[in-house]
């Protein structure tokens, strides 16, 4: 069963090496979507893919790197969209 999710993300977090963890893993798990940096500093995360893989995706964005420290997690339920890969969009 398909599966898909949408986060937003606030705290104390270094961007580049962040979106380098978040497509690391979804690349592992073959979750597909985007990661991307918003204007008001949040990090927004789309993911989709099988509902097992999304949801070890879905720890793993409110757990963050070891040098994060994330204040808040909005997890939205998403409309499967069909992407091709996972990237890391810039704004």
């Amino acid at each position: 069963m398909k599966k898909s999710r949408r986060f937003f993300i606030t705290g104390s977090l270094q961007p580049v090496l962040f979106h380098a963890f978040i497509k690391e893993n979804a690349d592992n798990l073959k979750i597909k979507g985007f990661v991307r940096t918003l204007d008001d500093r949040r990090i927004e995360i789309f993911i989709e893919g099988d509902a097992d893989s999304v949801d070890k995706m879905s720890a793993l964005c409110r757990r963050g790197t070891k040098h994060s420290m994330i204040r808040n997690v909005e997890e939205r339920e998403g409309s499967y969209q069909g992407f091709g890969e996972f990237k890391i969009l810039k704004i």
